[in-house]
């Protein structure tokens, strides 16, 4: 595996290193910031930041430009508007100094199989539902001939859901899914990635609501007209899945919220 570090902490530096090393990866360690462009011949598979030498704005450039890079941020102490702003805008993690040099190992580890993962074999199929066309292929999801242009996480997060067979997955669940690891107390990944998938589902597709929310429990994916009633195009015709998932016996019926 090929990882970049953009980082100055020659101690955090000197342990990974060894640990690298002992690894048999590759690694490049860049002083400053770097272009996508520049980012694109190293043909990394992970790249480290320290959003104190290259700033916030870098890493949702670098999360547009190279969506298959992941993308770590280490960091000081900072504040959640920031811990947010970054995994918002496209970063896979976030940890926070000082670290033990095993954890960061570890979550860009289950960040890395979290992608290897999720990449479609061509035998994947489209998953139609309601106006929405969940794409394996392009890791993405249209509407009304639209892209909804979700990051790479957004669509992760999508596919799990729907492949859950309308079941109701409960946060820790989405969480293992989705980031690879354990969901830490207290931490609103999920329901802050919600917020953005729906948001993005919303604008392609203003008829129809997906992902609804089951208070103290967690999530589920049906496709529900937004106004209860079936739009006058598409009713009696709500479309397959050219391959459905598998679905599971049927479960208690939960109140449908948002």
């Amino acid at each position: 595996m090929r990882v970049a570090l953009i980082e100055s902490d020659t101690g955090l530096l000197t342990v990974l290193e060894r640990r690298f090393v002992a690894l048999g990866w590759e690694r490049r360690l860049l002083g400053h910031v770097v272009a996508p462009e520049q980012l694109t011949a190293l043909r990394l598979h992970a790249l480290i930041i320290n959003p104190a030498l290259t700033g916030l704005d870098y890493v949702a450039a670098t999360a547009t430009a190279l969506p298959g890079l992941a993308l770590l941020v280490c960091s000081d102490p900072a504040p959640v508007a920031d811990r947010v702003r970054a995994l918002r805008s496209g970063a896979d993690d976030w940890i926070t100094k000082p670290c033990h040099p095993d954890e960061l190992m570890a979550r860009l580890e289950a960040v890395v199989r979290r992608r290897s993962a999720g990449q479609a074999p061509p035998e994947q199929e489209t998953i139609r539902s309601g106006e929405l066309a969940i794409r394996p292929d392009r890791f993405d999801a249209h509407a009304n001939g639209q892209p909804a242009n979700l990051s790479r996480r957004e669509y992760e997060l999508l596919y799990e859901l729907a492949l859950a067979g309308g079941r109701v997955l409960e946060r820790e669940d989405i969480y293992q899914r989705v980031w690879g690891y354990t969901m830490a107390r207290g931490d609103r990944s999920v329901d802050v990635f919600v917020r953005k998938l729906r948001q993005k589902l919303e604008r392609v597709s203003p008829q129809w609501r997906y992902v609804h929310t089951h208070f103290g429990v967690g999530y589920r994916f049906a496709a529900a007209p937004a106004d209860g009633a079936l739009p006058a195009s598409t009713e009696g015709a709500q479309g397959t899945p050219e391959k459905q998932p598998e679905r599971l016996p049927s479960t208690p019926a939960y109140p449908l919220m948002r």
